[in-house]
């Protein structure tokens, strides 16, 4: 009995020790600078870095100042069924205009009710209206351009515009590698590829590239470097250059990929997917029996041109280089289970029946990268030399884009469908420009820069490129965006100024702050040493759910203090219901330590209904309104949650760890009305 009551004890006295580690660290994150002065001590003394991150919480339109933009867009030419389709490509070109714009946690959401489509903006930090207008009110652009032919090197700078380069590569430099610095030190690379990264693409995917191989441009010279110099798997310790960028490097790991150099016969019944030829299936079979009778490693190419039922058939059937997981199953199994030089069998898929040839298989190192863009200034940027020139050929001639699938490997690509004038434009253009690049810009950013394989006629065109499917359904959206005639209007503007915002911010600070010291007046009168620790608990608290904020990237604003200042009442109210129940439980004759359990059993069915319909309230509010009141929902929740372990986990621990000590047993410290004798 007295070891249970020993292991009891010591396992009380662990617990409060844990609640007082968490108390320690939680307030370091929400308040690092304390922290960061003794880590640094420690860090001259042993070299080891304990520093926390002191980035300051993310404050709101209505705390930081800024500018507050509502537009309307016209639906009136856009079918019902594209139009959700084309609001959003307008946010996503908005948004990416915003982040152009340099402006810290933009807020773009769409809002559509009773027929009107509108689009949001909030702009914290930024006070000039009419640039911010400007940037934004306009409808998106697609233009396809071609290289310019002039050669930047060939253009003479003058010694001003030396200067001005020099000036830029030197600031640039300097935050490129303020940024190497913060990955080296352990920094999560994917925030900071969202914080300075200012390429699309790997920004969405926080800085990922994927793997590559030496046949890649912008990685060549990497690679080699690499091999050179044997680098380990990190962070690269260096700045990487290219085309007008400046690269932080995240190498991740490295692989060798086998690729097989392969072409195929396809012949397709009624039965196939995506064919359009009607013969039947039997057919089918027996056309492609006739031609494997034949067929041979020579011949093979002819025949493809002459029977193959896909868009590589004028190619003699050839696929290229594949890698393992490009082409659908069956066909994978089979061209991996021949040899060099060998023809298949016949071969069926859901695409139809195939021949295989397999000419030659090769192995290429493929190395793995995440990496940050961020801007380099070059002598075309100052010369103002545009690399590309347009075409004629615009959004104005783009009817529609659309996602589709490769019939042989299922890869997922965009097709472009141009009204008769862009069908005639597309067809001249691509007519001359065969073996070389054609841009797609949305809003002058080049958004697929594709390589025209031959001349295209009937007004439909495809990029293809290594695209997943959702970043070819955000490439559609991009091209619908800039095609469809989604013109918008303002509704209405509004300046928040940043003295009116930082007078908020330290008014609703205060106001916390006022309430907390109320609470704990008001705890430790009417509950005496159970208030006492009740306030503790909500010292608790506060410290984690600040904590939180930073962890969460929660933006603050005057409603999410608002949705805090309540969950601390609610957080109060928790321990109010258990203290209530523990004076019954000490009134009715119980010791303190079965009275602190069965208080917390009583109260923990009343504290969990009212939170959960709380939390159901908050989840409709955070679904289902504005941005203003999502912030109040998502800090009230968080509260709640907190507010739960705090109430019914930390409180409790005090509870029984006072109830250890003799000078704290006395019941009328917990609000009983007698001594306790024991």
């Amino acid at each position: 009995m007295k070891q249970r009551k020993a292991k009891s004890r010591k396992g009380i006295h662990t617990s409060v020790i844990l609640i007082l580690l968490v108390f320690i660290f939680t307030v370091s994150v929400a308040y690092p600078t304390a922290w960061n002065a003794a880590a640094s001590a420690i860090d001259n003394v042993t070299g080891i870095r304990l520093q926390l991150n002191e980035e300051p919480y993310k404050l709101g339109l209505d705390l930081q100042g800024g500018v507050h933009l509502a537009y309307e867009a016209d639906m009136s030419q856009i079918p019902e069924a594209d139009r959700s389709s084309a609001l959003e490509g307008v946010r996503d070109v908005i948004e990416r205009r915003v982040n152009a714009y340099g402006v810290s946690e933009p807020l773009v959401q769409t809002n559509i009710n009773d027929g009107h489509y509108r689009v949001i903006i909030e702009l914290a930090g930024i006070f000039d209206i009419d640039e911010a207008v400007k940037l934004i009110g306009e409808t998106p652009i697609l233009e396809f351009k071609v290289p310019n032919q002039i050669d930047p090197s060939e253009l003479e700078l003058t010694d001003e515009q030396a200067v001005e380069i020099k000036t830029a590569q030197e600031k640039e430099r300097a935050d490129a590698l303020k940024v190497l610095d913060k990955a080296l030190a352990g920094d999560d690379f994917g925030d900071l590829a969202k914080e300075y990264s200012i390429d699309s693409k790997t920004y969405m995917n926080n800085g990922y590239v994927g793997f590559v191989d030496d046949s890649s441009d912008m990685y060549a010279g990497l690679i080699d470097e690499i091999e050179t110099k044997g680098y380990q798997y990190g962070v690269v310790d260096g700045l990487y250059e290219y085309d007008s960028t400046m690269n932080v490097i995240n190498y991740l790991s490295s692989d060798i990929e086998e690729t097989v150099d392969l072409s195929h016969i396809i012949i397709c019944h009624n039965e196939s997917v995506e064919c359009y030829n009607d013969r039947s299936r039997e057919e089918a079979i027996a056309l492609i029996t006739s031609i494997r009778e034949e067929v041979t490693a020579s011949s093979f190419a002819d025949l493809a041109i002459e029977y193959s039922e896909d868009s590589v058939a004028a190619d003699g059937g050839s696929l290229g280089e594949v890698a393992k997981g490009m082409m659908v199953s069956e066909f994978e199994d089979a061209y991996s289970a021949m040899a060099d030089g060998e023809i298949s069998g016949i071969v069926e898929t859901k695409f139809g029946y195939h021949l295989i040839y397999r000419q030659d298989t090769r192995e290429n190192n493929i190395y793995e990268f995440a990496r940050i863009e961020m801007p380099w200034t070059t002598e075309s940027d100052v010369l103002q030399v545009d690399l590309w020139e347009n075409t004629g050929l615009s959004g104005k001639q783009v009817s529609s884009a659309a996602v589709a699938f490769d019939q042989n490997t299922n890869v997922p690509y965009v097709v472009l469908n141009f009204n008769d004038e862009g069908a005639s434009l597309f067809a001249d253009l691509t007519d001359q420009y065969v073996g070389e690049v054609i841009g797609i810009f949305l809003d002058g950013e080049a958004i697929s820069t594709p390589v025209v394989q031959e001349a295209i006629y009937g007004g439909q065109a495809s990029i293809t490129g290594s695209f997943n499917i959702r970043e070819a359904k955000l490439l559609a959206q991009r091209l619908n965006a800039g095609a469809l005639p989604v013109p918008i209007e303002m509704l209405s503007q509004q300046t928040v100024g940043p003295t009116l915002g930082h007078v908020s911010l330290q008014k609703s600070i205060g106001a916390a702050i006022i309430g907390l010291i109320l609470l704990a007046i008001f705890m430790v009168l009417y509950y005496r040493l159970s208030g006492l620790l009740a306030v503790i608990a909500l010292i608790i608290y506060t410290a984690i759910n600040l904590a939180l904020y930073k962890w969460l990237g929660v933006t603050m604003t005057l409603a999410g203090i608002a949705g805090f200042i309540l969950s601390l009442g609610m957080a109060v109210d928790a321990n109010v219901l258990i203290f209530e129940r523990l004076k019954e439980e000490l009134a009715s004759g119980r010791d303190l330590p079965t009275a602190i359990d069965e208080g917390f059993r009583r109260a923990w069915t009343s504290i969990r209904d009212g939170n959960i319909t709380t939390l159901i309230a908050a989840a409709v509010l955070f679904t289902m309104s504005t941005s203003f009141i999502k912030g109040f929902a998502l800090t009230l929740a968080l509260g709640i949650l907190v507010s739960m372990g705090t109430a019914i986990l930390v409180t409790r621990v005090f509870l029984k760890w006072s109830s250890l000590w003799a000078p704290l047993k006395n019941i009328w410290l917990y609000g009983g009305k007698k001594e306790n004798r024991q």
